[in-house]
């Protein structure tokens, strides 16, 4: 009994020790814990300053400002709270404002054997306005020498394997401040950007963005990427874009000389970007409701001679380039309205296409896709009911397409504007047709244009009360041998001008060479042959 006794004590007395043991090692790790986290609040300003100084050094042409650190040596994270990035330059707005950024190991990949970090931004905003973009543009510092990936591992020293960025905003101002373009509420998450998994493959990395644009659209990109690409990353993704308010694109596009008002812009495709191919396909794409006019005037020409030459250009460099493909499947211009102003040389007139309904189909820069077909349907001037077609083939041995149009019952009234430019005369009634066939091979052009005036009525001596004699006679004569020369069973009147011949400027893109028969067509062409027609006959009497 007692040496049971003795035996019960000594194993209740190692049981004892081992307690206290155990406490005692408790206690030292949560002193340590405490020691450690209280030392990390002492590091924390020292490092700041240091950090902050590495970044201005690594930059170039840029600043960083960062009031606020914490180091953490328990999970080795660091969390930066204020950063703001500003361009030397013009340092209002800054670029760039991160309220909470938090770094850290990506303690997944240790199992991988792996030392990488992972990356959290919360709120970010980005700022650029069009004087800090244009001082960018002329910047002779590549952006790879600008410093930023070298700022980057200042804040942390781990390659970032994982970034996680939440409602993020990014705002462009161009000349109007209070028409900014804004994507808000923006998310992105980006996984194994260090190709820790599957190496062997092109696209290694996954990513997904997904933000909110101008307030009503909506847009998602999925896609996967290889981030570790040279000379630069490699991608491959596909994009989506949902209701996409047009006009907020006004003020870029007036130094365009275009004007557009409403609109909304919805579409899909994918993209993909490699050292060896280059495709960007629009599979759909839909405008819808937008009023779109070009504005044309002498102070403008010069400017368009060179943008169309610049244009030109760049059609000719990726015009059937190898392992570039740039397609768009389907395009929709939906109850919209397209206009020109011009005003030039003494000649001031506005035409337009409203509820016009456009479609353009295998639209390609390679050969091999075949010809693309564009349909329109309208009213011209709000009241001449319009259709045309046209087919425009690969452009082997320069422009090769053939266009056709029809245009009926527009009311001439409607283009009194143009008639007393090109014409000296206006009407009072009647209406307009026009039938016309183009096409163009082999650095040549041939086709007719043919317009028809109906009931035109040029003289009204109420309307024209105020005009000079002379002004009322060249009328009275026009409008006479209008009806002179009216077809009995028809009552109209047909002109016929025919378009053949060599192109003078066989480089002349596609887009131009229409722009410039319909212009010739139609402005040089219908109303000088009719009164010239009619002007004949009248001498003749």
């Amino acid at each position: 009994m007692v040496e049971e006794s003795g035996q019960h004590a000594h194993g209740a007395g190692k049981k004892l020790l081992s307690t206290k043991l155990l406490l005692w090692i408790v206690g030292i790790v949560v002193a340590l814990v405490l020691i450690v986290f209280i030392a990390s609040f002492f590091i924390d300003e020292p490092l700041r300053r240091a950090t902050e100084k590495k970044m201005n050094q690594s930059l170039k042409g840029y600043s960083v400002r960062l009031p606020k650190l914490h180091f953490s040596l328990i999970g080795l994270s660091i969390t930066l709270k204020g950063l703001t990035v500003s361009q030397q330059a013009h340092p209002e707005p800054p670029v760039a404002e991160f309220p909470y950024l938090r770094a850290s190991v990506h303690w997944r990949e240790i199992l991988s054997g792996k030392l990488v970090g992972e990356m959290r931004l919360d709120d970010p905003k980005i700022h650029i306005n069009l004087t800090q973009l244009k001082s960018e543009a002329k910047s002779k510092v590549p952006m790879k020498e600008k410093g930023w990936q070298q700022a980057v591992e200042a804040i942390y020293p781990l390659k970032i394997n994982h970034l996680k960025i939440n409602d993020a905003s990014i705002t462009y101002i161009d000349e109007d401040a209070k028409r900014p373009l804004v994507l808000s509420n923006l998310d992105l998450e980006a996984n194994n950007i260090r190709n820790i998994h599957l190496p062997d493959k092109v696209y290694p990395s996954s990513f997904h963005l997904e933000t909110d644009i101008f307030k009503t659209g909506h847009g998602t990109v999925d896609g996967k990427a290889n981030f570790l690409a040279e000379p630069t990353p490699a991608v491959k993704a596909d994009l989506k874009l949902e209701k996409v308010p047009i006009d907020y694109f006004q003020p870029v596009l007036a130094r365009y000389n275009m004007s557009v008002q409403g609109g909304a812009l919805s579409g899909n495709g994918d993209i993909e970007y490699g050292r060896k191919v280059q495709t960007a396909r629009l599979k759909k794409l839909v405008i819808s409701g937008v009023t779109m006019t070009y504005f044309h005037s002498e102070k403008t020409a010069a400017v368009e001679k060179r943008r169309a030459e610049k244009v030109k250009a760049a059609a000719k460099e990726v015009s059937n380039k190898p392992n570039l493909v740039l397609s768009i499947e389907q395009f929709d211009l939906v109850r919209s309205n397209l206009g020109m102003m011009y005003n030039a040389g003494g000649k001031k007139f506005r035409i337009f296409v409203a509820d016009t309904d456009f479609s353009l189909s295998n639209f390609s820069n390679q050969f091999s896709r075949g010809a693309a077909k564009a349909k329109l349907s309208g009213k011209f001037m709000g009241s001449g009911m319009t259709s045309a077609s046209g087919d425009f083939r690969p452009e082997k041995n320069g422009p090769d397409f053939d266009l056709y149009l029809k245009i009926t019952n527009t009311q001439l009234t409607s283009l009194n504007d143009l008639l007393r430019s090109y014409g000296d005369f206006d009407v009072t009634a009647g209406t307009f047709s026009l039938v016309t066939e183009l096409h163009v091979k082999n650095e040549r052009v041939d086709g007719y244009i043919k317009p028809f005036f109906r009931d035109m009525k040029v003289y009204d001596r109420r309307q024209d009360k105020n005009k000079g004699f002379f002004k009322q006679v060249k009328e009275i004569l026009i409008g006479g041998i209008a009806k002179i020369l009216e077809n009995k069973q028809r009552d109209q009147v047909a002109t016929k001008a025919d378009i053949s011949g060599p192109l003078k400027n066989p480089q002349t893109s596609t887009w131009q060479i229409v722009v410039q028969l319909v212009r010739n067509a139609f402005f040089k062409a219908i109303v000088p042959t009719f009164e010239r027609d009619v002007t004949a006959l009248g001498k003749k009497r």
